[in-house]
């Protein structure tokens, strides 16, 4: 009798263990801001991936106007742009730092050729790629081995490329080929190729836009065979197939607002899903996060719904590392939100609310 109520007890046990949630490590999340109210800097959080909770904010670096963070795929450095026009005669500014378990150790700083820089990102082999909105051009930094900024920059001027239009380089981005920069005031994704050193126009060198859409942000799916651009002026997603020659051609627009909507909206954030079956995108002015749904076969969309961000001004939204949340950062109402993400249907559920001064950017560690 002993010996069958041990082997119940042992099998009981068992199955709780068996159904009991595997528990999941602490995240630390980074947050750019616009410095010129109550933020002084860069801000981490501790963000909870089993309950969705954000807690113990520490300023890690005061810096002014941190628009927008990027991190090594090594996780040992931070870069910042310092979203002026002042940090030295040419413009703004980009900073990097060491980074160590959510600590951060300021390396250098260097002009960047350019004012407002608003985005940055990395090629994973040692450079950096600086978009400057008001400059209307990018600078392309080389990495020392330490992963500080070293100097005299590669720039690229988009201001001699329209006699009619203002250049706004919004965004850069390394790509396979080379580097992909998004021209809000051009109404143009242009294309470079990497020869030796440096980066020249490549062969298809614009994707050209309605005018007046406003390029703003991309993502790439399917390895990269398809291209999602949101337009902030017009509110629209565009969506680029490549094709056997790596050339993009445009196979669908979708409106980002809903068709009631009255009123003025700019698009900014654009992010698929980890797996690609869902693509969000955040309207400010409408103040929502749009859903699609990518259709499998082809990468097109087919609306799914719009969650409203319970703020104003979403500037920038991440995906924790789990894929199971998505995080908003509310400019205006100085709010960051946390929505539970269904990953079978795409649509976001209201988790909670985190009050922080002029967030614009989140980034995990």
């Amino acid at each position: 009798m002993k010996k069958i109520i041990l082997a119940g007890l042992v099998a009981v046990l068992a199955i709780a263990c068996a159904e009991k949630p595997q528990e999941k490590p602490m995240y630390t999340l980074f947050v750019g801001t616009y410095t010129d109210g109550d933020s002084e800097g860069i801000y981490t959080y501790s963000f909870d991936a089993n309950t969705g909770e954000l807690s113990n904010q520490n300023l890690v670096a005061k810096l002014t106007n941190p628009s927008y963070l990027a991190i090594s795929e090594d996780k040992k450095n931070l870069y910042a742009v310092q979203e002026t026009a002042d940090f030295d005669s040419l413009g703004g500014g980009v900073t990097a730092f060491r980074l160590d378990k959510g600590s951060l150790e300021l390396q250098n700083s260097r002009g960047t050729q350019g004012a407002h820089p608003c985005h940055l990102s990395l090629s994973g082999n040692g450079q950096l790629a600086v978009a400057n909105y008001t400059g209307g051009n990018v600078s392309i930094f080389a990495l020392n081995e330490d992963g500080s900024l070293a100097e005299n920059p590669q720039v690229i001027d988009h201001k001699s490329l329209d006699s009619v239009k203002t250049s706004h380089a919004h965004m850069a981005q390394f790509t396979p080929e080379g580097l992909m920069v998004t021209d809000l005031g051009l109404d143009a994704v242009k294309r470079y190729q990497k020869e030796e050193d440096k980066f020249t126009p490549a062969e298809q060198f614009s994707l050209p836009f309605k005018d007046g859409a406003g390029p703003r942000h991309f993502t790439f799916g399917k390895g990269g065979q398809l291209l999602y651009v949101i337009n902030e002026l017009n509110s629209t997603i565009s969506v680029f197939e490549q094709d056997t020659q790596g050339d993009y051609q445009e196979v669908q627009v979708v409106p980002t607002l809903a068709a009631d909507f009255d009123g003025e909206s700019f698009c900014a954030d654009i992010h698929l899903s980890p797996d690609g079956k869902f693509l969000y995108g955040s309207n400010r002015g409408e103040n929502t996060i749009v859903i699609f749904a990518v259709d499998t076969a082809n990468g097109q969309l087919e609306l799914v719904g719009r969650e409203s961000v319970r703020g104003d001004w979403p500037r920038n939204f991440s995906m924790d590392p789990t894929g199971e949340f998505l995080l908003v950062a509310n400019k205006k109402t100085s709010n960051i939100v946390v929505f539970k993400r269904d990953q079978d249907k795409g649509t976001l559920t209201f988790l909670n609310e985190t009050g922080h001064p002029n967030p614009v950017c989140l980034v995990f560690e």
